[in-house]
């Protein structure tokens, strides 16, 4: 990632994770959460969670491109980083349906979410640790369950080999399915202005449709402002309009 694009829309996962590092001290990600953290992430830190997610799909759970992720997390900025990951590796990222399972009723290989308990399809559980500080999952895991906040800190931050995405391979599954060839000229329909600070009700969207809002958010050399709207609202959320110098909300 040592060439860095021009500014402008990012046309593929490489070069909007690329685009990120033009300002890497930059904020990408601030998080509003439900018990009142305030997490954010530069576009240095942001690439790297997305590099080390990727690394441990691709080494540990050798994804590329037809691996089908179901994405079972809440829309939380962790569940930005794991679609970046599996994207970035070529892979699919699955929808998921009211009750965690795959929204298109198929097979998957690997689960990635928060309740790992609720999880026993037979393929790859990947339990993700919400809490913002959150070195290893806060309890026992199912047998054969990967600990995602343990794991990924131990993979490198350059990226490793990782297989070419296929661009009519699926990037999104689950409805509507989108091609990896697809996939940011489709988010950014509803792209935000060009370097918009973007503010985001978390409650707004599902986690997949999230990541499609922030990647067409960052591929515009934008910053996402993403609030959990049941935490803060009326004055609270005047205020982190105003400190995080909003520009943009999304519809």
């Amino acid at each position: 990632m040592t060439d860095l694009p021009a500014p402008g829309r990012a046309g593929d996962v490489p070069a909007l994770l690329a685009g990120l590092l033009r300002e890497p001290g930059r904020p990408r990600v601030t998080w509003y959460g439900p018990d009142h953290e305030r997490v954010e992430l530069s576009g240095a830190v942001l690439v790297n969670w997305a590099v080390k997610t990727t690394n441990l799909l691709v080494e540990e759970l050798d994804a590329g491109p037809g691996t089908r992720v179901l994405l079972d997390l809440p829309p939380h900025w962790r569940a930005l980083t794991w679609a970046l990951g599996v994207w970035r590796a070529g892979a699919c990222v699955v929808r998921a349906g009211t009750g965690g399972e795959p929204a298109d009723g198929r097979p998957v290989d690997v689960v990635v979410t928060s309740r790992p308990e609720e999880h026993g399809t037979g393929a790859t559980v990947v339990a993700v640790a919400l809490a913002a500080l959150a070195r290893s999952w806060p309890g026992p895991l199912p047998r054969g369950a990967v600990d995602a906040a343990a794991a990924v800190m131990t993979y490198p931050d350059a990226l490793g080999w990782v297989p070419a995405a296929d661009p009519s391979a699926p990037a999104v599954a689950g409805g509507p399915d989108v091609p990896h060839g697809e996939l940011l000229p489709t988010a950014l329909v509803a792209a935000p202005p060009a370097g918009a600070r973007t503010l985001q009700d978390a409650r707004a969207l599902d986690a997949v449709d999230l990541a499609l809002s922030a990647a067409a958010t960052w591929a515009v050399d934008g910053s996402f402002v993403l609030v959990d709207g049941d935490a803060l609202e009326g004055a609270a959320l005047a205020r982190v309009r105003a400190g995080e110098r909003v520009t943009h909300e999304a519809g």
